[in-house]
């Protein structure tokens, strides 16, 4: 509970520095590595599909062994530096200062144009931008923003507590996978299916507590918790993704805007169930509340964490 208290306090203060090499950064090399290897030798849709299980299985095993190696040689060299680097692990798996920081990236960028909006925001989605109109922007934003909060935020923190550094590190692995091959497309639909479902069932229960999360947010922020517990109630399966619609149906009814609907993609339609209602159109300061609504998500979670802590 201490380390990933601190670990929480850090990220709070520092984000992810862009000096500091991030783990994220070499379990993604190793990723591309491992890709260009399987494409070499592996063509056939069932053998890319076997190869995509190796690719999972063999990331976070490498991860968890690395993590694993470094906090055994920190311990042997001083107890202290060992708790030091359990910390940073842990902080380096939350995601908090950074999908504050992509946020504002946006609202300042829009505040210069809706071009500088689209362009900043094709940082953060995979969907095409160039043509979005502002409130699409914002839309896009809060999205992201909210689906993020789950797997950048509360459920990093969740396997912290459960299994440590090695756990939260582990997730992290998962989460990189998914973000690179995890795509339904032809490219990646065999090799990157195992990742795929493997992060859906991570972040089964870290999204089912995510959304409630966000709907007690919502009374502490003075935005409208009976609202955001309705459209929750009856958006959260109006996704593709099994997890995805708990967070942003709370931050959609919360806002009273509408999410979701069709979008392109590398210039196709896709179409996707709206989530919300839609009492008003999105503005841009519904950024920066879907930043306060994550923000008092994850500390309602440490909160929480805390008081079963003391009373256990």
């Amino acid at each position: 509970m201490e380390i990933l208290f601190l670990a929480f306090l850090l990220d709070l203060i520092l984000g992810d520095p862009y000096w500091l090499y991030h783990p994220v950064r070499a379990i993604g090399a190793y990723i591309n590595f491992e890709e260009r290897l399987i494409r070499r030798y592996f063509k056939e849709d069932g053998a890319l599909r076997a190869a995509g299980v190796a690719l999972a299985l063999d990331t976070v095993l490498v991860t968890v062994l690395v993590v694993w190696g470094i906090l055994w040689l920190g311990d042997r060299i001083h107890p202290i530096l060992g708790y030091v680097l359990k910390v940073y692990f842990v902080y380096a798996s939350i995601s908090l200062k950074s999908l504050r920081y992509e946020g504002l990236q946006v609202v300042k960028a829009l505040k210069s144009g809706l071009q500088a909006g689209r362009e900043r925001l094709r940082y953060i989605v995979g969907r095409d931008t160039k043509d979005l109109s502002e409130q699409e922007v914002v839309k896009a934003t809060v999205e992201t923003i909210a689906e993020n909060t789950t797997d950048g935020v509360i459920a990093p923190m969740l396997y912290a507590l459960l299994f440590g550094p090695l756990g939260s590190m582990a997730f992290k692995a998962v989460s990189t996978l998914d973000s690179m091959v995890g795509y339904q497309n032809d490219k990646y639909i065999d090799l990157g299916r195992f990742s795929a479902k493997t992060d859906d069932v991570l972040n089964y229960i870290p999204a089912r507590l995510t959304g409630p999360l966000m709907v007690v947010a919502s009374f502490f922020l003075s935005l409208d918790l009976k609202r955001a517990w309705k459209i929750l109630k009856r958006d959260h399966a109006n996704h593709k993704s099994p997890n995805s619609a708990w967070s942003e149906s709370a931050a959609a009814g919360a806002l009273g805007i509408q999410l979701g609907g069709a979008h392109e993609y590398g210039g196709v339609l896709v179409e996707k169930p709206t989530i919300g209602d839609g009492t008003r159109e999105a503005r841009e300061e519904d950024i920066r509340s879907t930043i306060h609504l994550m923000f008092m998500s994850a500390v309602l979670f440490i909160a929480l964490i805390g008081m079963i802590y003391l009373f256990l």
